[in-house]
């Protein structure tokens, strides 16, 4: 990432230099040499990279499932032009961040740099149209007085229109320490953005109609705590391996609904869990690459208890994409079970720092169960209020609080709905799919749950 910001807001020369220094051995510089030493290399003068058309069939398999996107180099609002380093910094980070993330096609900063100044809106279509690419990333960096400020904005050009957009204001002798997060924050919210405006666009659409990355988008969207839901997205998940045997994340989301019916169904054999392992494990075999299948195959591995290889996976998925939000929420569960309880918060808590707009329902059910572990049963409680739909798991965690309360009136409610979704349920058999490495932390889950009132 680049570290990077020049401010000749005063022409001492004797100012300059150190900074300047500093600027020639950045990554940032370093990256600007490199994508100049590409160009020219080229054998035509300055061509701009060139793309198969989003209609060609069928596509190549490195493109399979991947949104086209641009980052086209920020504004410098300043009008300073030294300053160029510091706003060119941003938008190549933010292209480097990008592309950690498998289902993008993210243009290169050899091509998307090309596109400077002119009418905004006007020049997005035109971006668009010349890089074959569904989404434009515009942004601009302004000083005001002591603060820098840095706003950025999706466009889909699809429609010409803004799918979202943010101001980050920060202070100027701040910027190199607040530079990466911003960054970290832009990428992960933008990725969020893609990827709930292709599944709205791919629920419009007859299934008929549907491509194997489409299946994927629709099956990803749907709440899997509904159990209708849910059977849809498994169905979607199979269609979209039926329709490409090859697609890694497609075996890894089918993996992770067989892992879901093993949880919740107590009448599920185990041998959903070992077919779910061996479809996140084909996944990860077909794209090794892939942050996601390696997060949901140590889900897989952590299921059959096998700790060390599930933290092994899920630090390869982090190091492969650290700014993944359901990467980080993943260790999270991951450490809830396999300890410590307290990094699973801290893991957890950075999904939404990344991603201000993450808040899927199991997200709320992991931070109050790693709340429980801790022993912090109001804590527990305020994350389980966020869920909007009560599974079996969380309603004999909200149980198990209210009992360790002291609050058995608040207690029976739920452990009538445990009662009501499996009549045949006891303590034992949850216990049983609930992966505690320690041994201590599933005794005081057991008997909280029999604190409660449940059937042992």
């Amino acid at each position: 990432m680049a570290d990077v910001f020049v401010s000749y807001a005063r022409s001492d020369k004797a100012r300059v230099a150190p900074i300047v220094a500093d600027v020639a051995s950045s990554p940032a510089f370093r990256e600007v040499l490199r994508a100049i030493g590409g160009l020219l290399a080229r054998s035509g003068p300055g061509e701009v990279p060139q793309t198969p058309p989003v209609s060609a069939a069928p596509p190549a398999a490195a493109d399979r499932g991947r949104v086209g996107i641009c980052v086209l180099p920020f504004a410098n609002l300043g009008g300073d032009p030294e300053q160029e380093y510091f706003t060119d910094g941003i938008a190549g980070d933010i292209i480097t961040e990008l592309s950690r993330w498998r289902m993008l096609s993210v243009r290169p900063r050899s091509a998307a740099f090309r596109y400077r100044g002119g009418n905004a809106d006007a020049d997005a279509m035109r971006v668009a149209r010349e890089l074959n690419v569904r989404y434009v990333v515009e942004g601009s960096v302004r000083r005001l007085g002591e603060r820098i400020r840095i706003s950025v904005q999706l466009i889909d050009a699809e429609s010409g229109g803004q799918v979202w957009g943010e101001r980050y204001d920060r202070a100027q002798s701040e910027i190199f320490a607040v530079q990466d997060e911003v960054v970290q924050r832009i990428a992960a919210t933008l990725v969020g953005r893609v990827q709930t405006t292709d599944a709205e666009r791919a629920r419009r659409k007859p299934p008929a109609s549907l491509a194997a990355y489409e299946c994927v988008l629709r099956g990803n969207a749907l709440p899997w705590d509904d159990p209708q839901a849910a059977a849809e997205a498994t169905r979607l998940f199979e269609q979209a391996i039926a329709l490409d045997p090859g697609y890694a994340i497609a075996q890894a989301l089918l993996g992770t609904m067989r892992m879901g019916k093993w949880r919740t169904d107590p009448t599920v054999s185990d041998a959903t869990i070992e077919e779910a392992y061996a479809l996140c494990k084909r996944a990860v075999e077909l794209d090794d690459g892939d942050s996601t299948c390696h997060s949901l195959l140590a889900h897989a591995c952590l299921y059959r208890r096998s700790y060390e290889l599930a933290l092994l996976h899920m630090r390869r998925s982090v190091e492969l994409n650290p700014n993944n939000a359901w990467n980080r929420a993943d260790m999270g569960l991951v450490l809830t079970y396999a300890g410590p309880a307290q990094e699973a918060i801290e893991w957890l808590e950075g999904a939404r720092e990344i991603d201000a707009y993450f808040d899927p329902p199991w997200y709320w059910r992991q931070l109050g169960q790693a709340y429980m572990v801790l022993r912090r049963f109001d804590d527990a409680l305020a994350m389980f209020a966020h869920i909007p739909l009560h599974t079996l798991r969380t309603s004999a965690y909200l149980a198990a609080c209210h009992a360790r309360l002291g609050k058995p009136e608040l207690a029976r409610p739920h452990v009538e709905e445990c009662l009501a979704a499996h009549p045949g349920f006891s303590v034992r058999q949850f216990m049983s799919r609930e992966p505690f490495r320690n041994p201590d932390d599933a005794a005081f889950l057991a008997e909280s749950l029999r604190l409660a009132g449940l059937p042992e």
